[in-house]
């Protein structure tokens, strides 16, 4: 059985593909812009909030950082 997928793999793989969503509406560009707008509006909510003093500056930039990665966005090996 394992020649059979291995065989159906390779065929698949020199295939076009296409994947469909049919209840999405919104295209690339558009659902980009709208996750780009909610991780710039959690910034935002950060930064202003003045409740923080500025020894608390390093969790809100933890905060930033989070919210980035909510999106997809990676933080980068410091985040570590």
């Amino acid at each position: 059985m394992d020649l059979y997928a291995e065989i159906l793999a390779h065929y698949l793989q020199q295939q076009d593909a296409q994947i469909i969503f049919p209840n999405l509406q919104l295209n690339a560009k558009e659902i980009a812009q709208m996750e780009c707008y909610r991780a710039l509006d959690k910034i935002r909510a950060i930064i202003r909030d003045e409740q923080y003093s500025d020894e608390d500056c390093v969790m809100k930039i933890e905060e930033i950082v989070c919210a980035l990665e909510d999106v997809g966005s990676h933080g980068g090996n410091r985040h570590d």
